[in-house]
């Protein structure tokens, strides 16, 4: 199977399924009907349906980053490192790629995803963690971020906080509830204006509890699935949102020489590639990891974490 049929496969899987997991890598983020330009970002690919293209507008001038002004790094709080000021009309910015594509840096991001309503499904001995890949990235000194769910943080606190004390990682939001800033998204529910911005707020406040140190201003759309009105409902919260240029199609995939092959094909220089944190849903990912970071080496590149990308 070429990687565009396996690509396109894992997005028909995602809408099939409606899973909360898959949808975290099957969605571009694209921007609304109304054109807006994704601010610092590279084209990207097809969008799936439930996410609107973009239909007018060139793009505009990636935005200059700037320090946030959060203060020394505690429990749970965003840490002082590098965001995007904001976009037109004051709305969150929005970040797939670095800048600088001459070096050759690359950020493997991974979503530790869990629904608020799968505490039953946890219970009964689904495993929504997967703590051997988080010891094989450690094992192999590969910097990564791991966009975390709140519930993720209060079903493994121990795991939240592992993670978020070790200088290799840093942990940032992808809401608390795992579900849509925007409709439709993969079926997920939808959260209003008003509880999309407090989503953003009680994952923080979870990752505090779990004694999270090293996370950072940074947000990531469930299912990838936002438009401005999302973009602005959480304009206040002073995050820059992260999505990717690279789809691992770890969702759901059964073969990790097809997840490598396609990570493998689609790296470029400031790429961010979205994986997955879930051992439940995404079974192959640690095995896949152990073909693609010593290949990427091989052809030069270094891996750094987000912050490392948006600080170029």
């Amino acid at each position: 199977m070429t990687i565009s049929v396996r690509r396109t496969a894992a997005v028909a899987a995602v809408a099939a399924l409606s899973a909360a997991l898959a949808a975290c890598g099957g969605g571009t983020g694209t921007p609304d009907a109304g054109g807006r330009a994704r601010m610092g970002a590279s084209p990207a690919p097809s969008a799936p349906a439930s996410a609107a293209p973009s239909t007018a507008g060139s793009a505009a001038p990636p935005a200059s980053p700037r320090s946030s002004p959060s203060a020394s790094p505690q429990a749970g709080a965003p840490g002082k490192a590098p965001t995007m000021a904001p976009g037109p009309g004051g709305l969150t910015p929005v970040f797939d790629r670095a800048k600088q594509r001459t070096d050759k840096t690359v950020a493997l991001t991974f979503d530790a995803d869990m629904t608020s309503d799968q505490g039953a499904r946890a219970a009964d001995g689904e495993h929504f963690d997967n703590p051997q890949l988080i010891s094989t990235l450690r094992r192999l000194k590969v910097p990564s971020t791991v966009f975390m769910t709140g519930r993720w943080a209060e079903e493994y606190p121990d795991q939240a906080k592992s993670i978020g004390t070790d200088p290799n990682f840093e942990i940032a939001n992808h809401s608390y509830s795992h579900h849509a800033f925007k409709s439709p998204c993969y079926g997920l529910p939808t959260l209003d204006e008003a509880a999309a911005r407090a989503d953003v707020d009680r994952a923080f406040e979870a990752f505090r509890k779990a004694g999270a140190v090293n996370t950072v201003p940074y947000f990531r759309f469930p299912g990838g699935c936002y438009d401005d009105q999302a973009l602005r409902a959480i304009s206040t919260a002073k995050v820059t949102a992260v999505q990717w240029d690279v789809v691992s199609g770890d969702a759901f995939a059964k073969d990790p020489d097809a997840v490598a092959e396609q990570v493998l094909a689609g790296v470029k220089p400031g790429s961010v590639v979205v994986m997955h944190c879930t051992r439940s849903a995404a079974p192959v990912t640690e095995e896949a990891i152990r073909t693609i970071v010593p290949e990427l080496r091989k052809r030069g590149y270094r891996f750094v974490k987000v912050s490392d990308l948006i600080g170029k």
